[in-house]
């Protein structure tokens, strides 16, 4: 029988505790043995049919492990156990259980939802109490599981972004941009960015495909918070270049102060942080593909009208 995912988190943990990286692909043949799952179990799909059922409680097991800090992801696709699920491991918990992970302030954030107090995994896709479970339809069902699914690919692929080098995080924000309809052809958007170096501006890109307006950009990878300040320098070269429009993009948020002083300014600065960054990325297919589609249908009252 394949196990749960709350089942695997507690192996999982103790296959890494010889401190070394273990690669994904590694894990779960090792898991699937001491599990004990036939070959049958261990390529069993979804019922999407894109990915085995096994891999992926497995990789809602690692999630949950890294965002309770009990292990970390070093480099892409490989795993690496933390101080804390060492610690862990010497005080010989039966399982470790979602309920146990709860004792890890990081987590709780997590499950929190950090807004709407969800309580969201795998098995509670929206993150709903069980009393709304039973009074939420299926249709709700689905749009809270895709909601958490969504923010799921949004936080790897802001984690991915902040490992890469500042000139793929450039040319991120190029493809992004052209995706949304500015800056006319890829070429002609790639020949602009980076190219003012003129403080406080990484590049410029035209607003359409004619040209009509220049858009000036500012593209940081930052960790923590942008400021006021780092805002105030970007608008000074905006109107160094007699610039009416800007677009700063983070991986990072922006302060309320940064926030505030977009309002307060006649140039037209957008601020656009890692979320929404991510989000943007999403909606537009940039450093994303599809996994499954489900059609939603419902009966034609047309074609019953003669009944």
């Amino acid at each position: 029988m394949i196990p749960s995912y709350q089942e695997i988190m507690l192996p999982l943990l103790q296959e890494l505790a010889d401190g070394k990286e273990h690669t994904s692909k590694d894990l779960y043949k090792v898991l699937a043995d001491r599990f004990g799952l036939t070959e049958e179990e261990r390529t069993q799909l979804m019922s999407n049919g894109r990915q085995p059922l096994f891999h992926n409680r497995v990789g809602w097991a690692q999630t949950y492990l890294k965002k309770a800090g009990l292990l970390e992801t070093p480099k892409r696709g490989s795993y690496h156990i933390t101080n804390r699920g060492l610690e862990v491991l010497s005080q010989k918990p039966a399982s470790i259980t979602v309920d146990y992970l709860m004792r890890f302030p990081e987590f709780v954030e997590f499950r929190s939802g950090n807004s709407d107090g969800d309580t969201r995994g795998p098995d509670n896709p929206g993150g709903l109490s069980l009393q709304t479970k039973e009074e939420s339809t299926p249709e709700e069902l689905l749009e809270l599981g895709y909601r958490r699914m969504r923010q799921s690919l949004a936080d790897e692929l802001l984690a991915r972004i902040k490992s890469c080098s500042p000139e793929f995080f450039e040319r991120l924000v190029v493809d992004l941009l052209v995706q949304m309809g500015y800056g006319g052809s890829q070429s002609d958007a790639g020949k602009a960015i980076g190219r003012s170096g003129d403080g406080g501006i990484d590049g410029i890109i035209k607003e359409d495909r004619l040209g009509l307006d220049i858009i000036y950009i500012q593209a940081k990878r930052w960790e923590g918070s942008v400021g006021r300040p780092e805002i105030q320098k970007f608008v000074g070269a905006l109107q160094g270049q007699r610039a009416r429009k800007g677009v700063f993009l983070t991986t990072a948020s922006f302060t309320k102060e940064a926030i505030e002083y977009t309002g307060m300014i006649d140039t037209k600065v957008v601020l656009v942080d890692g979320n929404e960054l991510a989000q943007l990325m999403i909606d537009h297919g940039v450093g994303v593909t599809p996994l499954v589609t489900y059609e939603i249908k419902k009966i034609d009252q047309d074609y019953f009208m003669d009944e």
